[in-house]
């Protein structure tokens, strides 16, 4: 009896075909033809298990969430302070060392081009930086409760520190070699710490 084709895993190749035509070529010369030739596929066996293209670039946006968690929790694994989970956080997303990507930060500033434009992109677009930044703003409220200073804060610090991470990653994409090496890991923990020292302490504290 012949056995069943890995379904997952023949998703898991076409969704990083796209990734990596998209850091080439972007999300428009990405055609069907385009991400079977990189998969090493029949464009039909793409039909088979995808409707169209905007349901790859959908399944998309979810790897990359899932490859940024599986980093952080990595870098995370032995940090032992809310300040080192923190400092893992901006190395598992802007830093330069083992697991960094280029490809994997000029396919997301395209998919953030395209869930302006497209719907279905934007809904899970959405819910992935809506799940960042609960993430992030955790734990930043653990770094201000362990020195006793007010948390009521962290939400909006955290949504700063997400708008310069996204500017991060569309300058590196579009301004390949002209910002410092290394820089976007440092300052943005740089600018976190300020931020934190500089918070009010808790009432009675």
């Amino acid at each position: 009896m012949p056995r069943k084709p890995n379904t997952e895993a023949r998703r898991g190749e076409i969704v990083r075909a796209l990734q990596s035509v998209m850091a080439k070529h972007g999300y428009e010369k990405a055609t069907i033809q385009a991400i079977a030739k990189e998969a090493g596929l029949a464009p039909g066996l793409l039909h088979y298990h995808f409707s169209s293209k905007q349901e790859i670039l959908v399944s998309l946006v979810t790897a990359l969430a899932d490859y940024g968690q599986r980093r952080f929790e990595q870098i995370a694994g032995t940090a032992q302070s809310p300040m080192e989970r923190l400092t893992a956080y901006m190395e598992a997303r802007l830093g330069l060392g083992d697991g960094a990507a280029p490809e994997v930060v000029a396919a997301w500033v395209m998919i953030g081009a395209e869930a302006v434009r497209q719907a279905e992109v934007r809904e899970v677009y959405q819910r992935t930086i809506a799940t960042e930044l609960e993430l992030l703003s955790a734990l930043l409220a653990n770094c201000l409760s362990e020195h006793k200073r007010a948390t009521t804060g962290a939400r909006e610090l955290a949504a700063a520190l997400l708008a310069m991470m996204e500017g991060a990653y569309q300058l590196a994409s579009a301004t390949n070699g002209v910002m410092p090496a290394g820089y976007a890991a440092q300052s943005a923990l740089r600018f976190a710490k300020l931020s934190l020292d500089a918070t009010a302490l808790e009432s009675g504290a």
